[in-house]
């Protein structure tokens, strides 16, 4: 008859190869995800961006490796990355980030006299 260290040792092992085995299919689950997302987002309307921000919540808290290069590459393209981090805290700030690259492709697309967002907002502060 094993031992009852024997038998802890044994439910140790099992629910640490069912906890790792459920990780990497959560993170293989959000790769997937990320690629669909990608696939949907050439159509028209806002559905892939979404889409590839919830997959990259699954892998980012499922895989260890994941996020260290993500964390790499948010140090050396902050202004990027931004506001993918403010869409997967637990609370995500969806409108702010909207409104911010909204701000930004206005910026790059719109000349400077035809620009509106920045007067619409100051308009809408105002009231």
């Amino acid at each position: 008859m094993p031992s009852m260290r024997a038998l802890r040792a044994s439910d140790d092992f099992a629910r640490e190869l069912v906890a790792r085995t459920l990780r990497v299919g959560l993170a293989l689950l959000g790769v997937l995800i990320v690629l669909a997302g990608i696939a949907v987002a050439p159509l028209p309307g806002p559905g892939g961006i979404p889409v590839i921000v919830v997959g990259l919540m699954l892998v980012l808290r499922n895989s260890f490796k994941a996020r260290r290069t993500f964390v790499k590459f948010q140090h050396a393209h902050p202004k990027m990355v931004f506001p993918i981090r403010r869409l997967l805290r637990r609370e995500p700030e969806i409108v702010l980030v909207a409104w911010q690259q909204a701000l930004r492709i206005e910026r790059l697309v719109v000349p400077r006299k035809l620009r509106f967002a920045v007067k619409t907002r100051r308009r809408f502060r105002r009231r």
